[in-house]
C-alpha cells in the first residue's frame, strides 16, 4: 500500500515537471524571439559608425533587449532540469547526460550574452566619447568572433542534449512518436549545421535557415503537448506507458 502511494506521488510529480517543461519550452522560445528581434531592429545594418549611433541613441532599449535574451538563457537552464526530471524514470543516466550537454549550452550562451554587453559598451563608448573608431571596431569584431564561435560550440551541445531527450521521449511514448521522431531528426540536423558553421562560417545564414525551422517546430509542438497533456499514462493499444517506480534506480528502469 505504501509503495503504491509513493508511486502515485512520483507519477504526479513527474506530470508536474512535464507541464513545467512544456511551459518553459514556449516561454524560452517566445522571450528569445522578442529579445533577438529588438536587438536586430536597433542595431540594423550599415557601417560601424551608423550602428554605434543607433545603439547609443537607444541604449536603454538595447540593454533591456540584452537582458531579455539573458532571461531566456537562464530559462533554458531550468528547462534542462525539467526535462531531466520528466525523463529520469525512463533512463536516469542518459537523462543526466542530456542535461549535462544542455547545461553546457546554457553556460556557453552566458558567454555569448557577455560578449553582447561588451559590444554594446564599445559601440556606445565610440559614439559618446569620440574614441578611435578603428580601435573600437577592431574590438567589436573580436568580441563578435568570440561570441559566434562560442554560439557554435553551444549549438552543438544543445543539439546533442536535445537529441538524447527526444530519443527517450520516443522510447517512452510520453508524447506522440511522430513528434519525438521529428525532434530527433531536427536535433541531428541542428548539430550537423553548427558543426558545419565552424568549417564554413560564410554559410552561417543558410545553415541557420536549414536547422532553425525544424527545431522550432519540434520544440513548440512538444511544448504545447506537454503543457496541455503532460506525459501520457497510456499508449495506443491500451498498454501502459513507462511510469516511475520508487525507489528509482540508475540506468534503464
Amino acid at each position: 500500500m505504501r509503495l503504491e502511494i509513493e508511486n502515485a506521488e512520483a507519477w504526479k510529480t513527474q506530470r508536474t515537471y512535464a507541464r513545467l517543461t512544456g511551459i518553459l519550452f514556449l516561454e524560452v522560445i517566445l522571450i528569445a524571439i522578442v529579445g533577438g528581434s529588438i536587438l536586430s531592429r536597433v542595431a540594423g545594418e550599415g557601417t560601424f559608425a551608423e550602428t554605434a549611433a543607433r545603439i547609443a541613441a537607444s541604449e536603454l532599449l538595447y540593454r533591456v533587449a540584452l537582458s531579455t535574451v539573458l532571461i531566456a538563457t537562464l530559462g533554458s537552464t531550468l528547462l534542462a532540469f525539467a526535462l531531466y526530471a520528466t525523463l529520469r524514470p525512463v533512463n536516469r543516466l542518459l537523462a543526466q547526460l542530456a542535461m549535462i550537454f544542455s547545461l553546457n549550452d546554457s553556460f556557453l550562451a552566458l558567454i555569448v550574452r557577455m560578449c553582447g554587453f561588451a559590444r554594446m559598451h564599445l559601440y556606445v563608448s565610440a559614439e559618446t566619447s569620440g574614441a578611435g573608431p578603428v580601435a573600437a571596431q577592431a574590438l567589436v569584431d573580436l568580441m563578435r568572433t568570440i561570441g559566434v564561435t562560442t554560439e557554435n560550440l553551444g549549438g552543438i551541445c544543445f543539439g546533442i542534449g536535445s537529441g538524447v531527450f527526444f530519443y527517450w521521449f520516443f522510447k517512452s511514448r510520453y508524447i506522440p512518436r511522430f513528434l519525438s521522431a521529428l525532434g530527433v531528426c531536427a536535433s541531428v540536423i541542428w548539430t550537423a549545421a553548427y558543426f558545419a558553421n565552424l568549417v564554413f562560417p560564410e554559410q552561417h545564414a543558410l545553415l541557420r535557415y536549414i536547422c532553425f525551422p525544424r527545431m522550432a517546430l519540434a520544440n513548440i509542438a512538444t511544448g504545447f503537448c506537454l503543457m496541455l497533456f503532460a506525459v501520457k499514462s497510456e499508449v495506443s493499444g491500451g498498454q501502459p506507458a513507462q511510469r516511475p517506480t520508487m525507489p528509482v534506480a540508475s540506468g534503464s528502469s
